[in-house]
């Protein structure tokens, strides 16, 4: 998302990326753009590339602080083949929890870059091709 902030913004998102951030922090962004007003009505969150396991009690947390009124949208996320267990066992959280929560959708980007290598340096980072694909890829499923 990170590679992609121009491309996403010119669609009109207000993008919060770093570098390495974990699925689990998302909880806490989400919580304080709430408590401050902040929290707009479509939250897209791609995270979970990194390291450590999504858990589900964090995935239900920002579904039930977004509310009935906010879509939140999962991104899937993709990588080296080197590690497709950990893409695989991600992704299946994403999909659960988009499944138990009627305001949580998924949108899936895994699914859809495969096959194109040129969007991509790594099989992760996008390529300039690869960022605009991606920002309009989630302009579109968010709409």
């Amino acid at each position: 998302m990170l590679g992609a902030k121009a491309g996403l913004q010119a669609h009109g998102f207000v993008v919060d990326a770093r570098k390495s951030r974990q699925f689990y922090e998302a909880v806490s962004i989400v919580k304080r753009k709430k408590r401050h007003g902040l929290l707009r009505q479509k939250i897209v969150i791609h995270l979970g590339t990194n390291g450590v396991l999504i858990r589900a009690a964090d995935c239900d947390s920002i579904a039930r602080l977004a509310g009935s009124a906010r879509r939140v949208y999962l991104v899937t996320v993709t990588g080296p083949t080197r590690y497709p267990k950990i893409m695989k066992a991600q992704n299946t959280r994403l999909r659960a929890c988009a499944a138990r929560h009627a305001n949580t959708h998924l949108i899936d980007w895994y699914k859809h870059s495969r096959g194109h290598a040129n969007w991509f340096y790594d099989k992760m980072h996008l390529t300039p091709k690869g960022r605009k694909a991606y920002a309009s890829f989630l302009y579109l499923k968010s709409s």
